[in-house]
Order: structure tokens, then sequence, then C-alpha cells
């Protein structure tokens, strides 16, 4: 989401582009830093205990802020967090031609638990680039 503002420099109008912020936290945050975040303007959503509810934070989006859709462009952790709770419904893939296989590094969904089933997809589309890159999408199932 972004907001474009209208304003006059030296006589001639000029379009600023506005990033909101928004900031979802479990409810276990403390108060300073939410006092914190009202000060610097910053929009909040607290809810969940122990960790965030991202399902209630979803619906928080949806019913306060007027957000239907959104892109998750995350580490594995969170990938795999939206996952779990069933709020994906599209995945993007696009796939360089090169390979990073070391030690340390997120893969695209992690943290799911060892009792969850693989989730089925259905390809959406694949695109070829003269770079040898690949765009996959894919939808859930």
């Amino acid at each position: 989401m972004w907001l474009i503002l209208r304003e006059r420099c030296a006589g001639a109008l000029k379009l600023v582009l506005v990033f909101p912020h928004l900031i979802i936290t479990s409810e276990d945050v403390t108060k300073e830093y939410l006092d914190y975040l009202d000060r610097q303007n910053i929009s909040w959503i607290a809810t969940g205990k122990g960790q965030i509810d991202l399902r209630q934070a979803m619906d928080i989006l949806a019913t306060e802020f007027g957000i239907r859709r959104l892109a998750i462009v995350g580490s594995g952790k969170i990938n795999g967090g939206f996952l779990n709770a069933g709020l994906v419904d599209e995945i993007s893939v696009l796939i360089g031609p090169g390979i990073d296989g070391r030690i340390g590094q997120s893969s695209l969904f992690d943290g799911r638990p060892g009792n969850r089933q693989p989730v089925a997809l259905q390809l959406k589309g694949v695109k070829s680039y003269e770079d040898g890159a690949v765009w996959l999408r894919y939808l859930v199932k």
C-alpha cells in the first residue's frame, strides 16, 4: 500500500510516494515499544500470545485498513507461518541461473511442523527470461 502526495516545490507540482509503515507484533510487546510507534505515527497490530496470530492480523488488516490482498516477501519462517495458517493462495518463485547452498540459509518455506502434509500446488504460469531465469507461479489447492 502506498500513497501519492502532491506538494508544491518552487512553484511546480511534485508527486511524492509515501509508504506507510505498519508493524504486526504479538501481544507480548512492551507498552514502551507501542508508545514509541505511536510517537512515530506508525500503525500497529498486536495479536496473539507468545507469537503473532497471523489469521487475526489479516482479519484486522481487512476490517480496519481495507487491505484485501498483499504480497508476503519474507524469509522461510515468515512464508512457512503464513502457509501453516492457511493464508497463502498463490506462490510466485523467481529462479535465477545460480545456486546458493550455503549453510544457515533458510529455505523458501521453513518451520512447518513435521506432522504436516505437503501442500498441493497447481501450476498457474511459467515465464522464461533471456538471462536463464524462470518465473513460476502456483495456486495453492
